[in-house]
């Protein structure tokens, strides 16, 4: 059974706090505030310079479409990465493109998915699985979480996973508890306001 909610009382003042700035957490140096730092000739030499199995389809390498991903590329402290990697495939008249990378001192990977469909040279994101937050963060961060209202569950569970979210949600992060690696193990996902130390949304599944 899986139970969500959006913690009363606590939405409003969530938005409020995390739109002034990305507070970093206690004992941290970097204010871990989100920007843009790619260019389109960035993405373009990326998707030329792709050593991704299969490359990235030629399509794909416009100015036009190169500054639409710039546009929406973000990194958790408005920093360029070390490398940008690219991939992508198309099939039909739609197509996937794939930009990853990490910062220095980062725990994980940011990884970009774009939908692009080259005739109009329209660009969305599909999906935004990012893990790019700094390894100092991530005991602070699980710190905050537990002695936040509404954390009454997470004492026997462990932090898996931590993912930042990019602007408009400024300040906020995804921490995934869990009891064990089994299929129906206890589950707890939640969204963190750093800014505010609160917790804004809890989905409980299997507990």
């Amino acid at each position: 059974m899986t139970v969500r909610r959006l913690l009363a009382g606590l939405g409003s003042t969530a938005l409020v706090l995390g739109a002034c700035a990305s507070a970093p957490p206690p004992g941290s140096s970097e204010a871990g505030i989100p920007g843009q730092p790619f260019t389109a000739p960035d993405v373009l030499d990326a998707m030329r310079d792709s050593t991704r199995p299969g490359g990235v389809p030629p399509e794909l390498q416009t100015d036009a479409i190169a500054a639409a991903v710039a546009e929406q590329l973000w990194t958790f402290d408005g920093r360029p990465w070390n490398s940008l990697a690219a991939g992508g495939s198309c099939g039909g008249d739609a197509c996937t493109l794939e930009l990853a990378g990490a910062p220095d001192g980062a725990a994980g990977e940011d990884v970009w998915v774009f939908s692009v469909a080259p005739a109009t040279g329209e660009v969305a994101v599909a999906t935004a699985d990012l893990h790019g937050v700094p390894a100092d963060w991530i005991t602070t961060l699980d710190t905050m979480a537990r002695d936040a209202p509404g954390s009454e569950m997470l004492p026997d569970l462990t932090l898996t996973a931590v993912r930042w979210q990019p602007p408009p949600a400024v300040g906020r992060f995804d921490l995934a508890y869990r009891t064990g690696n089994e299929e129906e193990s206890c589950a707890v996902d939640l969204v963190l306001d750093a800014a505010g130390g609160i917790i804004t949304e809890l989905e409980v599944t299997g507990c």
